[in-house]
């Protein structure tokens, strides 16, 4: 039996995520099984390193499966490009140990929220970035982000509606790259909560429009209630730009 290992990119526009569904067949998850069971008569399992919700979009989502066929990694790639959605591709696949879980061993990730905070929206970019046509002072927004860094308990920053789960998590960095209008944030961490970086996200533009202060954000972690952090931004803007292992 074979593991094998995927690199995914999606454009997540017009599916309900990533997870597989029993009511409908527009995720991620189902139409790359559905295209590895046929290409391998056999029933295919994805484990992904993670969830996206519908309408966020990946460059770096990993996946594995198991096999009993001896396909090569480059047959699944040619195979995926054939008959994969134009918006899915898998553009690498290897042979990886038994062992190798693409969840559980996932050490971070990586997530890029995409603005464009040009007065007039980019009509090219309007489907992967947050049109924000108010000026963003984005020296306080790196002043808020900084309250962010480190392990905390980021309750207030994420949709979960159980209270038995864990909301402890480490943010390692958080970036701001700028290139005329767009403004990129990135975030790496050990791991993100349901819709906590969106949030996140929208709490730093509230403190860039002036509409919070950069220390609020150390009272909204302190408080852990959700209704004191920002808006939870539209999914469209977001990218899982890569997983670590």
């Amino acid at each position: 039996m074979q593991n094998i290992k995927l690199m995914i990119a999606y454009d997540g526009s017009r599916y309900y995520g990533w997870q597989r569904l029993g009511n409908t067949d527009q995720t991620i998850q189902g139409k790359i099984e559905n295209v590895l069971s046929k290409m391998l008569n056999e029933n295919i399992e994805l484990i992904g390193s993670g969830r996206t919700d519908g309408g966020v979009h990946a460059r770096g989502q990993v996946a594995n499966f198991k096999t009993h066929t001896n396909v090569t990694p480059q047959d699944i790639i040619q195979y995926c490009h054939q008959y994969l959605p134009s918006d899915i591709t898998v553009y690498g696949a290897q042979v990886v140990d038994d062992h190798f879980h693409a969840r559980y061993h996932a050490k971070g990730k990586q997530y890029i929220y995409q603005i464009d905070n040009g007065m007039i929206h980019d009509v090219f970019e309007r489907k992967y970035r947050y049109h924000i046509p108010q000026p963003l002072d984005i020296n306080q927004m790196k002043k808020a982000s900084s309250y962010l860094i480190g392990e905390h308990d980021f309750r207030s920053f994420t949709n979960l509606k159980s209270k038995k789960k864990s909301t402890v998590r480490t943010i390692s960095k958080i970036d701001f790259i700028q290139r005329n209008t767009f403004l990129d944030i990135s975030f790496e961490g050990n791991g993100f909560l349901y819709n906590m970086v969106r949030i996140i996200t929208g709490t730093l533009i509230e403190v860039g429009l002036g509409k919070m202060l950069p220390e609020d954000v150390k009272t909204i972690l302190d408080k852990k209630e959700r209704p004191l952090a920002g808006p939870n931004i539209p999914p469209h803007g977001l990218f899982l730009q890569k997983v670590i292992y």
